[in-house]
């Protein structure tokens, strides 16, 4: 990790920080700058700002670059859950502590990689670092993903998931207990404004953001649910359960933490620490295949940690 001290003086006149950043920093172009920023790699006077923050003089940045990543993903004989595979896509039950794609400080061990040892025929209309990857899940959410072996099936599976009409199923278990049955929330969904690694639906520019929710079970102070994403955003799930008062289980980043101290059944208590991450599972998975025209669907059990906490708040059910 390269890290990189600057200070904009009171002298010099008001300046976009993507900007100065850029003049002072040779061989770092500005859209690397700003998605350096975006990602949270940048802070001014130790808060995360946008690339747009103007500079009025006497801020501290501080610009940590990660080490580059490898000019193409490396192809790793990884194990694979795989639930259905064609020469056009491949459909695969993602693990748990499993990235999608190789990122900063994270080249190695990713769905990508595991895929290419697997069948080595992506798409490369994701790019080199994301080849064959339509969607994402997040490296600690369990369920069913698909991946494109060419660039035809690609661009196919991704018009579906623009035009909304994925069937997308998941599970989560969370703290409270709504008081209907079922409802949506919708609202948009952009970079938290000051911690730039979550996301917030308070962002002053956010994405349309819809998710169908309904109680498929009531455990006192955990229910358990069933969502339907009509859009796909960035952490969208976790985001609009925890603003509306009903954050994930487990979920180490959208304000869970807290809740647990609040369970009285301490095996309960033990078992969601044991988990270690948010009890959000894709479970459902239905599109129309992009080269046959065929309607597929496929879904994925709950991985055993899941399925532990169900057992046991169905036995114990108030």
């Amino acid at each position: 990790m390269k890290r990189i001290e600057l200070t904009y003086h009171a002298a010099e006149s008001p300046e976009r920080l993507d900007q100065f950043i850029t003049d002072r920093v040779p061989d770092v172009t500005r859209s690397a700058v700003q998605r350096l920023i975006e990602s949270g790699c940048v802070t001014v006077n130790g808060g995360m700002p946008k690339p747009s923050l103007k500079l009025k003089g006497g801020e501290a940045i501080v610009m940590e670059i990660p080490p580059p990543l490898p000019a193409a993903p490396l192809a790793e004989k990884i194990p694979l859950s795989v639930l259905y595979e064609d020469g056009d896509l491949i459909v695969v039950d993602k693990p748990a502590g499993m990235s999608v794609h190789p990122g900063a400080g994270n080249p190695a061990g990713t769905l990508v990689n595991a895929l290419l040892g697997h069948c080595r025929d992506l798409s490369g209309v994701g790019g080199e670092i994301r080849p064959g990857i339509v969607h994402r899940i997040d490296k600690d959410t369990t369920g069913v993903i698909v991946a494109a072996k060419n660039d035809r099936s690609h661009v196919g599976l991704a018009r579906q998931f623009k035009e909304h009409t994925i069937k997308r199923v998941y599970v989560a278990f969370v703290y409270g207990s709504p008081v209907k049955d079922r409802g949506t929330i919708e609202g948009d969904i952009g970079r938290h404004p000051v911690d730039r690694k979550r996301m917030s639906g308070t962002a002053r520019s956010g994405k349309r953001a819809v998710t169908h929710w309904k109680v498929t079970g009531r455990y006192g102070a955990v229910s358990a649910l069933e969502l339907r994403l009509e859009t796909g955003r960035t952490h969208q799930i976790r985001v609009h359960l925890s603003e509306a008062g009903f954050p994930l289980l487990g979920d180490p980043v959208y304000g869970s933490g807290g809740r647990i101290s609040q369970l009285r059944d301490t095996e309960l208590c033990a078992m969601i620490r044991r988990l270690g991450r948010q009890a959000l599972h894709a479970r459902t998975l239905g599109f129309i295949h992009p080269v046959t025209g065929e309607y597929l669907e496929f879904s994925s059990p709950l991985p055993d940690d899941m399925a532990q906490i169900l057992e046991y708040l169905e036995k114990n059910k108030i």
